[in-house]
């Protein structure tokens, strides 16, 4: 475990302490016809952020000083969530108003490339509202892993995607291998990836088009990056972000789990993502 997520675990201990952290209760759905996905069950009331809609006051502006694990220079900081499912969840926020709904830039990529380079783990990103971000302000989001551990429970589905060894998925999305995660080439990597799979499902171009034209996730580690198209943030009472790409699903009192049960979880990817 990197540096940085051995502090965002002490912070979580302190923020707890003080009653600035709020982890969310969940317990594991045991379903045959799930696998490989992972269904979590919340058993905490529904965070503020899930069940409201409308206008909602900025959380990282200013951020919650008991939340700050480190400020990575005059740009960005690494922030607790607030309500996490897994221990030292951390947020990659701008320290100045940029919005969730805009391009990442050179400066995003920088920042996290030093973050992957001390911590390991899933990063995603929710471009907007429809696409599952529950913020406006600016904020990419790591899951941090150890080294061997497999970052989601689709990795191994989309490693065989990139070795040609399993069919594409049916929706609108691109999926490629990384070379140079934890180098000095990581950040220029990383955005060159994000704009060719961006002009790939023509989600617009930074350099043309003000924001981007429709909805989208971003899920990576150090492997392999991946660009989802979306169409809309629920069904059948799932919320769903970039994690359901990855393989985690979470309901809650208005999920209908008897239609998961019957449709299964692809289903329910199929439809919230942008169809071919």
């Amino acid at each position: 475990m990197g540096r940085l997520s051995r502090l965002g675990l002490e912070r979580s201990q302190h923020a707890l302490r003080c009653g600035a952290l709020v982890p969310l209760a969940t317990e594991l759905v045991e379903h045959p016809g799930l696998a490989p996905f992972v269904l979590r069950r919340l058993l905490s009331a529904t965070p503020k952020h899930l069940r409201s809609a409308g206008p909602k006051p900025n959380p990282f502006l200013p951020w919650d000083p008991e939340l700050e694990v480190e400020r990575l220079g005059s740009s960005h900081l690494l922030l607790l969530n607030k309500y996490p499912v897994q221990a030292g969840h951390l947020l990659l926020i701008t320290q100045h108003w940029q919005p969730q709904a805009g391009w990442l830039t050179a400066s995003d990529w920088g920042a996290l490339s030093g973050v992957e380079r001390d911590s390991a783990g899933l990063w995603f990103f929710n471009s907007c509202a429809a696409a599952g971000a529950s913020q406006p302000h600016r904020h990419l989001q790591l899951l941090p892993r150890a080294p061997e551990e497999p970052s989601c429970p689709l990795e191994p589905q989309l490693l065989a995607q990139l070795r040609g060894e399993r069919p594409p998925w049916p929706w609108r999305y691109r999926l490629s291998a990384r070379c140079h995660a934890g180098t000095d080439q990581a950040a220029a990597e990383l955005e060159a990836l994000y704009r060719e799979q961006l002009a790939g499902l023509d989600l617009g171009s930074p350099g043309h088009d003000p924001v981007p034209k429709r909805p989208y996730n971003l899920l990576f580690n150090q492997h392999w990056l991946l660009t989802v198209e979306r169409v809309q943030e629920h069904w059948a009472g799932f919320s769903v972000n970039a994690l359901g790409f990855a393989g985690y699903l979470l309901s809650t009192e208005r999920s209908d789990t008897a239609w998961l049960a019957q449709h299964g979880p692809w289903a329910l990817l199929q439809a919230v993502a942008a169809v071919p």
